[in-house]
């Protein structure tokens, strides 16, 4: 077997192993995050959560097939190692950038919905006060 073939498999193997255990591991570390940033809607995090793997899924296999053509044939041992390293370096790289865009934007909606909640009195108002006859600046009168 020509050893290019055996670098596209082992390079497949891998980078699909390596995909699918980093879409497991956010995808389960990040179900308490999503829950907090949509309040708390459990089955609406359990959604977004799906979407947010079935994107990564696509996006990483995409890139790890559009990145499988080797350009050199691979001749021995090390050229083997060589281009397996420049490959998965760059598989890698790529998860690296979209858990990092993922968490990015998800703290984003985060913040928007702590400033959110922090313009939301704690209790309702109760009554409602006219303005001052002489204005707010004014001290009050004694009478005498």
């Amino acid at each position: 077997m020509d050893l290019t073939v055996v670098a596209y498999i082992a390079y497949l193997l891998i980078s699909v192993a390596l995909t699918i255990w980093v879409a497991r591991t956010l995808s389960r570390n990040g179900r308490i995050f999503l829950a907090d940033v949509l309040h708390g809607n459990e089955k609406l995090a359990e959604a977004v959560n799906h979407l947010l793997v079935v994107g990564f899924y696509l996006v990483n296999f995409g890139f790890v097939a559009l990145y499988l053509s080797q350009d050199e044939a691979v001749v021995d041992a090390r050229a083997l190692f060589e281009a397996l390293s420049v490959k998965l370096g760059v598989v890698l790289l790529v998860l690296g950038v979209m858990h990092l865009g993922n968490v990015y934007v998800l703290n984003k909606i985060r913040r928007r919905g702590v400033m959110e909640r922090e313009q939301v009195p704690p209790v309702p108002p109760q009554g409602w006060t006219g303005p001052a006859a002489k204005g707010p600046w004014a001290p009050p009168v004694a009478e005498a």
